[in-house]
């Protein structure tokens, strides 16, 4: 294991255009969740100039029948959901406005074979919605046990948004992109070493004193964000490297789902099983296995059983027990790593880690996904209902486990 190396991990805003996408699709998760619980849905969204498409699988009571047909009053929140999402990230654009973008409703029925390999039947537990690999991973760069690299690249854009929305940076628009490269020594962060914005602006901050005026806010909010002892004389910035960027959002370019699954899990630093989160019900791995192995990681460094770990669930289609477990510390481990995976499975409250296990420890079928799907599913703060993969309440269960 390396521990000294330069590492970078970048963000994107709640703005860029495919998280605009993910956050479409997550609210309509969100709405059908709240119309039924057991609901399966699978949105996936399409964004571009004055344009969002709607497309997927969809089943659930009080939302669409077997044929197709939309319960009263139900397609028109669909498309209202939408536009508010739009409009609460900020698009009143020529090119992207959300009380005009023309709008594609195109969900249908789930196919009713993936239905039979999920659902619960006779003896038959609920199985697993697809196949497929998930990794969770937590180290103890910062406070919230994630890489320091996506941790501030998240922070700079979030400041960036609140600051947009509260009308102290009025000269910024929705669509912006973070990346922070660290220089780590013996594992840790020691030196900011490069931090590069591109955030899109309002007309003529891509020249003189209204260009310098963006400069500076953005470093200040890097100043913020990262702590002092980080950033030096030496830290490199590139601030709207390109230059002029006034059009951007799914005016610039294209939006889907899906495509910016490194910056929803950690950064580059973990291994990523290949299948996204947003506009996904939890009875689908790709989410709920991908938000246990968090909940398990964190779970190990919170307790001290390892400066960092990353953990894999395996799972076949329409089969409820996972494949397989494994758990490596990377050296850094307290206990050998064999022993994790067998106090894991000691745990009885985790289910056997099937997908209903998982959703009933968690808590997962209610509509809590919307403020998932910008600025990462992970480090972020469990409060109430939500994000409850991040809660540290696991320790103790752990340690029993081990004695």
């Amino acid at each position: 294991m390396r521990s000294n190396y330069l590492f970078t991990s970048e963000s994107v805003s709640e703005g860029h255009p495919d998280k605009v996408a993910d956050q479409i699709s997550d609210a309509i998760v969100d709405l059908f969740l709240s119309k039924d619980p057991e609901a399966r849905i699978a949105c996936e969204t399409l964004t571009t100039t004055q344009l969002v498409v709607l497309a997927g699988e969809i089943r659930g009571k009080g939302i669409m029948d077997e044929a197709g047909n939309w319960a009263p009053g139900v397609r028109d929140e669909v498309e209202k959901a939408v536009r508010d999402t739009v409009k609460r990230i900020g698009y009143e654009q020529d090119g992207f406005h959300w009380e005009t973008f023309r709008f594609e409703n195109n969900l249908h029925p789930q196919s009713a074979h993936i239905a039979q390999g999920v659902d619960a039947s006779g003896n038959k537990d609920e199985g697993a919605g697809d196949q497929g690999i998930m990794f969770g991973y937590a180290a103890n760069d910062t406070p919230d046990l994630m890489p320091a690299t996506l941790y501030y690249s998240h922070k700079i854009l979030e400041q960036m948004a609140a600051d947009r929305h509260s009308g102290k940076a009025p000269f910024l628009e929705p669509d912006a992109k973070s990346q922070v490269t660290l220089r780590y020594e013996g594992s840790k962060p020691v030196a900011a070493t490069a931090i590069v914005v591109s955030t899109q602006h309002g007309k003529g901050y891509d020249e003189g004193e209204k260009e310098a005026e963006l400069h500076a806010y953005v470093k200040q909010v890097v100043a913020d964000v990262i702590p002092s002892g980080l950033l030096s004389d030496e830290t490199v910035y590139h601030i709207n490297p390109t230059g002029s960027f006034e059009i951007g959002g799914p005016d610039g370019d294209a939006g889907l789902t899906g495509r910016k699954i490194i910056v929803d899990t950690y950064g580059g630093a973990s291994p990523h099983g290949g299948g996204a989160f947003s506009g996904k019900d939890p009875t689908k791995v790709d989410r709920s296995a991908a938000y246990i192995t968090r909940y398990l990681a964190k779970n190990i460094v919170a307790a001290g059983l390892a400066q960092r770990v990353t953990i894999q669930l395996a799972y076949a289609i329409g089969v409820s027990k996972p494949l397989s477990l494994y758990v490596d510390t990377h050296g850094t481990g307290t206990v050998e790593d064999d022993k994790l995976e067998a106090a894991i499975g000691k745990i009885e409250k985790l289910g056997g880690l099937t997908p209903r296990g998982i959703r009933t420890h968690l808590g997962l079928n209610k509509p809590i996904y919307a403020p998932t799907a910008a600025y990462g599913h992970f480090g972020r703060k469990p409060e109430g209902d939500f994000f409850p993969w991040e809660r540290t309440d696991l320790v103790e269960d752990l340690k029993a486990a081990l004695a």
